[in-house]
């Protein structure tokens, strides 16, 4: 399927990018990282806030501590941002493999950061992230040019339905910001009630492959219940010149200007 027909389904999909050598140093730079940053968390020099779902985040090293809710002994699910915290990430941004179709994605010849993340997912305990859209959350930050911002997730580890794979609606960005859940503590997921996510379909890959999507695609992930990770890192673009995420505050408020 050539890039304009994938686009035209809301996320592209381009299966071994990189070679196993590539993904296997960026898998030895994601566990770096977070051996670096756990550490220094569990020794307390973090700034914690749990969220209104109840989940668990601490600041430390200008990144966010995002944990697994009910693992034991604790894991954590993600990092972000992240690419400031290893050249090996940082140099992500520059890779005219990843750059060439996110022009075309954010519709931008200069694209600048936006965010980064480390999702790690680990075996047995990766846990589900329901229907959603990465929008809301970002227009309570960066307000209407949260539209232009979309995401490249690099496959570190082989992805399948059983490891917590990405379920992805077709053309559903076509439909802009979906009705939220109401009765849900952040107010940031899609209600199903109000959502046809009827033909969704799980975007299985090898490593080293990466899927690139807006942030208007409705989406979701199952749990791992594998004994395999499936890491992978993000990496969110939009227009160059724009300030990026971590500098920009969240204003619960803007949910109101969303459906």
């Amino acid at each position: 399927m050539s890039l304009d027909e994938q686009l035209s389904h809301g996320f592209v999909l381009l299966p071994r990018l990189l070679d196993a050598a590539g993904t296997a140093a960026l898998g030895e730079a994601a566990e770096s990282v977070l051996a670096r940053v756990t550490k220094k968390a569990r020794e307390g020099a973090a700034d914690v806030t749990v969220w209104p779902d109840g989940h668990r985040l601490e600041k430390v090293d200008g990144t966010t501590v995002h944990w697994e809710p009910d693992a034991r002994p604790p894991a954590v699910r993600s990092l972000a941002p992240v690419t400031h915290l290893h050249p090996a990430l940082d140099a992500l941004w520059a890779d005219e493999r990843i750059t060439g179709p996110m022009r075309r994605i954010v519709n931008s010849e200069r694209l600048g950061p936006f965010t980064s993340k480390l999702n790690f997912k680990r075996a047995g305990v990766g846990s589900e992230f329901r229907w959603h859209q990465d929008y809301p959350y970002w227009y309570c930050c960066a307000g209407p040019d949260a539209q232009d911002v979309a995401t490249a997730m690099v496959f570190l580890d082989d992805v399948t339905a059983d490891n917590g794979a990405l379920e992805i609606v077709p053309g559903s960005h076509l439909a802009g910001p979906a009705p939220r859940d109401r009765s849900e503590p952040t107010g940031l997921l899609v209600d199903l009630a109000r959502t046809d996510v009827s033909g969704a379909v799980t975007v299985e890959a090898p490593a080293g492959s990466v899927l690139m999507f807006p942030g208007l695609v409705v989406h979701r992930s199952g749990p791992n219940v594998t004994a395999r990770d499936r890491r992978s890192v993000l990496l969110c673009f939009q227009p160059a010149g724009r300030p990026g995420l971590p500098g920009l505050p969240y204003r619960a408020e803007r949910l109101d200007d969303l459906p």
